[in-house]
């Protein structure tokens, strides 16, 4: 098995080119939307997955879970969960057995997911815990990304409204590049290894 760099720091990061998502983003903003959205994506075997929830700068104040990011090599979908809330399909798709959904801090999306449904997701992988057996020590997505493939990932949109009316063109990129790199993360540790 390959061992990777341990870790990186954030002076080594800050001299990368920044990564961009270059595929196609789909919002999904209606019920029937999201039902195309899961059909496309049940035809693939693995997909990468994200969250995005408003952040809040009041004590006390929590806001739901808002957008949950759904990708495949070449497509991201983004769920407006803040308009729609989890609609039956996409439920689904959460408890789906066969699909495997990667992901990074995924107790922290379970968490935000259980505020909107009751229902237990299946088949997901954290790659906090994945990436160990390979050397890598470093657990957040920028990191693991810049060690595995010399590019930095921005953070700037992270803190923006993700229950804005609209979604900014830099958001959409945002949000898609983080379920993306998941995916992209997995694929590279599993191509590496095969013998």
């Amino acid at each position: 098995m390959i061992q990777y760099t341990q870790s990186i720091t954030k002076e080594q990061i800050a001299i990368l080119p920044v990564e961009e998502y270059k595929g196609r983003v789909i919002i999904i903003e209606t019920k029937k939307d999201a039902g195309h959205a899961v059909e496309y994506l049940s035809k693939y075997e693995k997909t990468g997955f994200d969250t995005e929830t408003r952040p809040s700068f009041t004590k006390g104040q929590r806001f739901k879970i808002a957008l949950m990011q759904i990708a495949t090599e070449n497509v991201c979908f983004l769920f407006r969960l803040n308009k729609i809330g989890i609609p039956k399909t996409l439920e689904g798709f959460l408890s789906n057995d066969t699909i495997l959904k990667i992901g990074l801090s995924l107790r922290d999306d379970f968490g935000a997911i259980k505020k909107r449904t009751d229902i237990e997701p299946h088949n997901f992988l954290d790659l906090q815990s994945y990436v160990g057996q390979f050397g890598i020590e470093d657990a957040s997505l920028q990191k693991i990304y810049a060690i595995l493939f010399g590019r930095k990932i921005s953070k700037g949109q992270r803190l923006s409204n993700w229950e804005a009316d609209r979604l900014s063109d830099s958001q959409q990129r945002y949000a898609a590049l983080d379920a993306w790199a998941c995916l992209k993360i997995y694929n590279k540790l599993k191509q590496d290894n095969e013998v």
